[in-house]
């Protein structure tokens, strides 16, 4: 039920309904937070939805939901939204900018933020829900990955909640004692075994690696993700960039953590004690399982998602990872390990040289070139608040971007 404010003709959740605001809507996450979320209208209402330029996917978003507020961060596409939503006759404020992404992700109707833009652009708005104390939902590795340290003091200092949504950490999660909190280490755990697909060339020679094209990256064999995940995915950063976040959610080492390639994506992780048990996550390969676990945390919803049948399953494979075959994941747990401005330099550089290899500037296996030249060409620093991170990351995107210009490959040649 929804009431009208008796001063406003807006409509506001009554108590007792969770309000959510979705940073990135029209991406796979968003799409499927929007998906569970419908299944249950009486527990939840939809404060913001906010995307980049997917004008016209966040205005039928806009139609379905009616959100109180609507951001684009491209101001063209916010003007393009904005005639939409009032010819539309639609009770909906639309906002533009960094602005308006902090203004409905510190919305005081919002309980709830999910945070999925994918990047560093994700960080500032993720970082402002932490400090209003909301539950954030971290759908985006990239906040932690480059200002752990800072995300994890804030949310302590501001009493926010932070629920991981990446299917491996939500299954460690929930794997974790009673009581536990993210950030915080978790008593008696020995390691932590995360597991990968293997992506969609964990069986290829390495010498047909420098011939993939953009399309067959980003071809998933479990999961429907987006370009730039399904990238990292394929070069197995997706996995170093999880090994980064897990060390800050459940105060880890790097050494603590085990990275498994198990091509069913059944089991999404494992936690090992030290009395000799392990426990594991099991389920079917759909981000609403981990995305309903972390709405109604320490509550149970439905999800959507169809029973896992182990029967059809049949058997569940391991092995380790080729770490020569994926220089990326080496160049992780190096980042992993030397902390500081490290792992943020790691990430600016693994975006540059992601999005020129599928702008077809440069070759799949020239990916972990640019970020190893970046990670020799700039020293990390100690310093680990906000400021050195956010300096480290945009010196990153310039050696990256510099190294890639200079050495632009003709048709059919990489960088070397």
């Amino acid at each position: 039920m929804t009431i009208t404010d008796k001063n406003s003709s807006r409509e506001r959740p009554d108590r007792g309904i969770r309000g959510v605001t979705i940073l990135g809507s029209t991406g796979s996450i968003g799409i499927n937070t929007l998906d569970v979320l419908a299944r249950h209208s009486g527990k939840y209402r939809i404060v913001a939805l906010t995307a980049n330029t997917q004008v016209d996917r966040l205005f039928e978003q806009c139609r379905r939901f009616l959100p109180l507020k609507a951001v684009m961060l491209d101001p063209r596409a916010a003007a393009q939204l904005k005639e939409k939503v009032q010819q539309a006759g639609l009770d909906i404020d639309v906002l533009s900018g960094v602005d308006g992404l902090n203004a409905v992700a510190t919305h005081t109707q919002a309980h709830i933020v999910v945070a999925a833009i994918v990047g560093a652009a994700g960080l500032l708005p993720t970082l402002t829900a932490v400090r209003a104390g909301k539950r954030v939902l971290l759908a985006n590795k990239e906040p932690l990955v480059m200002s752990g340290h800072v995300f994890i003091e804030e949310a302590q200092r501001c009493g926010a909640e932070l629920l991981p949504v990446d299917s491996e950490h939500n299954a460690i999660f929930q794997c974790m004692p009673d009581g536990f909190r993210a950030g915080s280490p978790a008593a008696a755990v020995r390691r932590i075994f995360l597991t990968c697909s293997g992506g969609p060339f964990r069986a290829a020679t390495p010498e047909s690696l420098a011939a993939v094209t953009p399309e067959q990256a980003c071809a998933h064999p479990n999961w429907v993700m987006g370009r730039k995940i399904s990238v990292d995915s394929a070069t197995l950063m997706n996995k170093g960039l999880e090994l980064i976040e897990a060390g800050w959610l459940f105060g880890v080492t790097p050494d603590q953590v085990e990275i498994v390639i198990h091509p069913q994506s059944v089991i999404h992780s494992l936690v090992e004690y030290v009395d000799g048990s392990v426990l594991a996550q099991l389920g079917n390969p759909d981000m609403r399982t981990p995305i309903a676990h972390a709405l109604a945390w320490p509550d149970r919803i439905e999800s959507g998602v169809k029973s896992l049948n182990l029967l059809e399953v049949a058997r569940l494979d391991f092995s380790p990872p080729d770490m020569e075959r994926f220089p990326c994941l080496r160049l992780a747990y190096e980042a992993a390990r030397g902390g500081g401005t490290m792992p943020a330099i790691l990430n600016a550089a693994n975006e540059v040289a992601v999005q020129a290899f599928l702008d077809r500037r440069i070759g799949f296996t020239d990916i972990p070139r640019v970020i190893e030249h970046t990670l020799s060409s700039l020293p990390a620093s100690r310093d680990v608040q906000l400021d050195a991170v956010l300096s480290s990351d945009l010196r990153a995107r310039d050696v990256a971007s510099s190294f890639i210009a200079a050495r632009e490959p003709r048709v059919g040649q990489g960088v070397s």
